[in-house]
């Protein structure tokens, strides 16, 4: 498995990872993510979202977090645990976008372990100037994302 870089849809269902999963990161769960109840703590599972999101942010051309870039600001995040996880498991975080509005965006997320869900996730990001106003998310940009993700422009 290769971790730490994108992998697509074929990547993804050959991982038995099913549609409409498009992009994701493979990983390896840490002795440091684990809690006292020795299975993955909670803060762990948003961190692995926060380092997809980036990548994606990359990936997508939505953001190279340079100077003329859009700051992105997380609006709203929830996860829903289905089954814990345990020490030295390999595992799959994908992400996609699955709504678009002018200014703003839902992704929804899910990690995968042998193929089986073990998270559902979702956030509401905002593209904001340097200054702080709201910037609308750019034709090329809303156009990928309805064409990597199927996301539907509201």
């Amino acid at each position: 498995m290769k971790y730490l870089t994108p992998l697509l849809s074929d990547d993804l269902r050959i991982l038995d990872i099913p549609e409409p999963w498009a992009y994701g990161i493979a990983d390896r769960t840490r002795f440091g993510e684990l809690d006292a109840l020795v299975h993955v703590n909670h803060t762990a599972y948003l961190r692995w979202l926060e380092a997809l999101r980036i990548r994606y942010f990359f990936d997508y051309g939505i953001s190279d977090y340079g100077p003329d870039s859009p700051r992105i600001v997380l609006r709203q995040i929830g996860m829903d645990y289905l089954a814990e996880m345990g020490l030295n498991q390999d595992y799959v975080v994908t992400g996609r976008t699955t709504e678009l509005r002018r200014t703003s965006f839902r992704m929804e997320y899910a990690i995968f372990v042998d193929g089986q869900q073990k998270t559902t996730g979702h956030a509401i990001l905002v593209l904001l100037n340097r200054d702080g106003t709201k910037r609308a998310i750019s034709d090329e940009i809303r156009q990928t994302l309805i064409n990597r993700d199927g996301a539907a422009a509201l």
